[in-house]
């Protein structure tokens, strides 16, 4: 599971024209799955995601987390994080989960940010056509893998 997290003051999906989520600060998640994804991905990547000091505290050094700062998270589906660029020049797809498998694992995860930070949190729309709007503050971008823990 590859999480690209993005530090905003705010953001929002938009679907068809239409606010399916918007947030003010925050963090928005980029979420790729694939098919080896587990619940013990899950519950490392959400626990990582919510402790992760990348706010800035009274002496504007990086050491609040999204728990400290009661902040707000929007998850979008991303199977092109998945992507191997290794032949040719069009990335191949190969390893990003199937619906089947990466739609419940989605929507575990959801449930899991939200039991760790004991919060709703936003979200996009598995495999809608979907309009990511954001300002990135900082700009603050961590790219996380649950296979790279060690």
């Amino acid at each position: 599971m590859k999480a690209v997290v993005q530090r905003v003051s705010k953001a929002s999906v938009l679907i068809n024209g239409t606010i399916n989520s918007q947030i003010s600060e925050g963090i928005l998640i980029l979420l790729g799955i694939s098919d080896n994804d587990t619940s013990e991905d899950i519950l490392w990547l959400s626990n990582k995601i919510a402790n992760l000091r990348i706010f800035n505290d009274d002496n504007e050094i990086m050491n609040r987390s999204l728990i400290d700062i009661s902040g707000d998270v929007i998850v979008v589906s991303q199977f092109t994080l998945m992507a191997s660029t290794k032949k040719g020049n069009r990335p191949s797809y190969i390893k990003a989960a199937k619906p089947e498998i990466a739609i419940p694992l989605y929507e575990k995860f959801i449930a899991q940010i939200e039991a760790d930070l004991n919060k709703k949190v936003g979200s996009g729309v598995f495999g809608a056509d979907m309009k990511v709007e954001l300002t990135n503050d900082g700009p603050v971008t961590i790219i996380i893998d649950s296979k790279n823990k060690f």
